[in-house]
């Protein structure tokens, strides 16, 4: 647009930082330049379609992208830190994709396979969004939504870009997590990224066999692969890794895969955060019992292993990923 390339640092300040979508309201512009940026980028806000609380104080949002496609965010006021450490802190869950492609056997989010990837603003506006619906300031993301992240890693690396700069939203590297299900050549890209984030492992099995049952993923990126990427990521980074693991009634329950999944975390330094598993209408997976959960958790830590378990937030407003969005496209469906 023939501008001076400052213009460009103050137009991310007033959407980041100020958190301003309206080119208007940019007062330190030229009445011109903003009347030009309107003409030339008309909003494409997110549409807050549904809000759902929880008892525990848990916020899901579905929002409407401007396709007409929706996507979902999970706030979680007051949150623990992943892996056990003290915090208080306002985390925000965020999606990457609409839908997702790797069809994870407990998940809602690729029941009806994957749509598109969010472009960076997509991403970006959950914050704002979310904070505008909450009056409450994020200090905590979390790539947990969703989709896979690292699928979509060209518009994903530049949104973790955003939300750490000074002229952005000011998160902390240590304070932005990522989880994937084990995109291995990803994994050796985020271990470069300039912002040193924190990964979270979607593990779930800890062999291949157990592993392969629950996730597709592991087919082509079997886990000595994925630990090598793995080790190297922690080679770059001072951060230990996290293990994200669901724990599925009579699929990956069992002592033998909590002894291997200690010796696992063990080797890499990892933190294991254990899930009990969150019912998805048309899956038939179970959680298990009270009883089965406390003999896996005391197994991995008789690995000499840092293991939690984390009862997860929103239970009673299904906040696990996909579940309102399929809930609300039936909805549609049912009404045309």
């Amino acid at each position: 647009m023939g501008q001076k390339p400052y213009r460009a640092r103050q137009i991310m300040e007033w959407l980041h930082e100020k958190r301003v979508g309206d080119f208007a309201s940019m007062t330190d512009l030229p009445a011109e330049l903003r009347s030009q940026l309107s003409e030339k980028f008309p909003p494409a806000q997110l549409e807050q379609v549904r809000m759902t609380g929880s008892k525990d104080t848990t916020r899901k949002f579905l929002f409407r992208l401007p396709d007409g496609q929706f996507i979902e965010s999970v706030f979680i006021p007051a949150s623990p830190a992943l892996y056990g450490e003290t915090s208080d802190r306002r985390t925000l869950c965020v999606s990457t994709q609409v839908g997702c492609a790797y069809g994870c056997k407990f998940c809602a989010s690729g029941l009806r396979g994957w749509k598109r990837n969010l472009s960076v603003g997509e991403i970006t506006s959950q914050v704002m969004a979310v904070e505008q619906a909450t009056d409450e300031r994020v200090d905590n993301i979390v790539f947990m939504g969703m989709g896979e992240p690292l699928a979509n890693w060209k518009n994903l690396s530049t949104a973790i870009e955003i939300l750490n700069a000074p002229w952005g939203f000011e998160i902390g590297a240590r304070h932005i997590t990522v989880s994937t299900s084990g995109l291995v050549p990803q994994i050796r890209e985020l271990a470069e990224h300039v912002v040193p984030v924190r990964l979270a492992i979607s593990l779930h099995g800890a062999s291949d066999e157990v592993r392969e049952q629950i996730m597709p993923v592991n087919k082509k990126y079997p886990l000595k692969e994925l630990f090598d990427a793995c080790a190297y990521f922690t080679s770059r980074r001072k951060q230990k890794l996290g293990f994200e693991y669901i724990l599925i009634a009579g699929i990956n329950d069992s002592p033998e895969q909590a002894r291997l999944l200690a010796s696992h975390a063990r080797r890499l330094d990892a933190k294991v955060n254990l899930i009990p598993y969150n019912t998805v209408e048309g899956l038939s997976w179970e959680r298990p019992s009270e009883t089965r959960q406390q003999e896996f958790v005391r197994g991995v830590r008789a690995g000499g292993v840092v293991a939690t378990i984390r009862r997860e937030k929103g239970h009673d407003i299904d906040a696990a990923c996909g579940q309102l969005r399929l809930r609300v496209e039936d909805e549609l469906a049912a009404a045309s």
